[in-house]
């Protein structure tokens, strides 16, 4: 049931104890992502979920009354109780173990998409939800696993990628071994970055007037202006009932016209997602620099309900469009009618990529600290095949990348769609393996034993190719990184351990049928003391170890240490 007990006890603590609803602190989205305490608010170090508004679908929310203000039980409590979000997920099928002898090729686009750890955190703190809660949410552990920055290697030289690599025990099932893959994306010098032709595509229609939505959504598009240069140019088009074009082209040395232009912005009306983004890209075209970032951004809830709005309408739709050469960010905002399937369908299927902003904090972090993997585009069409040796490999099973598989023959295909993968990009990939001791196989590079006996033996235990475009060419370029008995290690590295534990606690989430040894609720345990283990002052990692105990969490107030 996704109204979970602990917030439902809040609310009603809250409630009993107040008379009128109302005089919360304006914008409280400004309090951020990482709430480990209230302090800036109360003074003291007592926790209860992130300070927000009465949402729709939300339980009211305090630290104290300086925080939240004062409730009464039945206007505060009423848009709660007896209400189930109307929210939309594509629940995916977890990839089971596939045999090398059969299957010795995994090929799969890049994903770099953030969406889904921002969204199940807001799940976690302002909802409630807990390990068992999650049965009708799109938990995709890839994106909850490329949430975090990891220590790799960066590639050397000209070289587009460099792969990172190590192997060690897996932390819920003793007879299996996981290879954690980090792939690393080369950076832009600041001098070389090419301007910017960005068209912001606004959905102003009635759904977006929470404060979670149109108001924070204002905000999170002023901090993006912020980073853009003065050669750099902006329009900005809406859409609702019917679609209009607000600014159109303008320059970047004009940034207090833009913000204005913002602040204007009014929510109603119907969704009219489809006209919207015809138009937008042909803004997009009309404003087009040669050799330059060109790219819609898309601000929305995703609840398109005039024009083509189902998944195979707007697959169609936005295939067209990146045929442009323009490329698109998806930017989820809200809750309670937050359409998941809208802005993975978008990314996935418009040479995209994917985030959800549930606070400023969050907007600050895609827009500006990563501004130039969200917006340089240095490889499209990014796909990654990795061969296992049978002489060392007898199964494998991919962790996420579901709505990523691709044919094997695809790799080599150009025709066939990749992911895009922007300036200074990490993309972490885990498989879960069974080792063997026996030589198997009959073709391929470890499988015909006449052309290539060092493959069957310990040397190389697979390889990783890489295929991508350059963003202004249409032919592949590839790339091979052999892994071999050297990654192999007892002692796994920071990397390694915080990736594994992100796997894991999505697993949990999942309640995968892969967690051999533990129950879910034991797996995010011991992934929580690993990630507190690693006594990390990323605020990221920070964060993980708390949403971690809070999933964990049924009618205790949360007291942090």
């Amino acid at each position: 049931m996704k109204k979970r007990l602990v917030t439902l006890l809040l609310a009603l603590a809250v409630a009993t104890s107040a008379t009128a609803c109302g005089n919360k602190a304006s914008a409280n989205y400004y309090y951020g992502c990482v709430d480990t305490t209230c302090e800036t608010a109360t003074g003291d170090y007592s926790y209860a979920p992130s300070p927000s508004k009465n949402y729709s679908n939300l339980a009211p929310e305090a630290c104290t009354e300086a925080v939240a203000g004062d409730y009464s039980s039945e206007e505060c409590l009423d848009p709660f109780l007896g209400y189930e979000p109307e929210e939309t997920y594509d629940v995916l099928k977890e990839s089971s173990f596939k045999s090398v002898s059969l299957s010795p090729l995994s090929t799969f686009a890049a994903d770099v998409d953030t969406a889904c750890y921002a969204n199940v955190r807001r799940l976690i703190k302002r909802n409630g939800y807990m390990v068992g809660g999650f049965s009708n949410v799109a938990v995709r552990p890839e994106e909850m696993i490329n949430y975090f920055k990891y220590d790799y290697k960066a590639p050397e030289g000209n070289n587009r990628f460099n792969v990172n690599s190590t192997i060690s025990d897996c932390p819920w099932n003793e007879e299996t071994k996981l290879m954690v893959l980090g792939i690393n994306a080369m950076k832009l010098n600041e001098d070389k970055t090419p301007d910017s032709n960005i068209v912001f595509l606004i959905d102003v229609s009635g759904s977006m007037d929470d404060e979670d939505k149109l108001p924070l959504l204002k905000d999170s598009m002023k901090l993006l202006v912020e980073s853009l240069s003065k050669n750099d140019k902006v329009s900005i088009v809406t859409y609702a009932n019917g679609t209009s074009v607000v600014l159109d082209g303008v320059s970047c040395d004009k940034k207090k016209t833009i913000n204005k232009a913002f602040d204007k912005l009014m929510a109603g009306g119907g969704t009219n997602g489809e006209s919207g983004i015809e138009l937008a890209y042909e803004i997009a075209k009309k404003n087009y620099i040669e050799g330059g970032n060109n790219r819609v951004i898309i601000a929305t809830d995703g609840d398109f309900n005039i024009g083509k709005h189902h998944g195979n309408e707007l697959e169609d739709l936005i295939s067209e469009k990146k045929e442009t050469g323009v490329f698109l960010s998806v930017l989820g905002f809200g809750s309670g009618n937050y359409n998941d399937i809208t802005g993975e369908t978008l990314a996935d299927k418009g040479n995209g990529n994917y985030s959800y902003i549930d606070c400023l904090d969050e907007a600050k972090r895609v827009l500006v600290d990563e501004f130039g993997s969200t917006i340089y585009t240095v490889a499209k069409d990014t796909k990654f095949q990795v061969e296992f040796n049978p002489a060392m490999i007898s199964e494998y099973r991919l962790i996420g990348y579901e709505n990523r598989a691709l044919n094997d023959e695809d790799f080599t295909d150009d025709t066939k769609d990749g992911g895009e993968v922007g300036a200074g990009h990490q993309v972490t990939v885990i498989y879960e393996i069974k080792l063997v001791d026996s030589e198997g196989g009959t073709n391929l590079k470890y499988q015909d034993k006449n052309i290539n006996k060092k493959g069957l033996s310990k040397d190389e235990w697979c390889t990783v190719s890489i295929a991508y475009k350059d963003p202004n060419k249409e032919k592949s370029e590839y790339l091979e990184f052999p892994i071999g008995e050297g990654n192999y290690t007892n002692k796994p590295d920071d990397n390694f351990v915080l990736a594994s534990s992100v796997a894991e606690f999505a697993m949990a989430l999942k309640e995968s049928d892969f967690l051999e040894d533990v129950t879910p609720e034991d797996a995010v345990r011991q992934a929580m003391e690993r990630v507190q283990a690693l006594d990390s002052e990323d605020e990221r990692v920070r964060e993980l170890a708390v949403l971690m105990k809070m999933s964990l969490e049924s009618t205790d107030i949360y007291y942090l240490y």
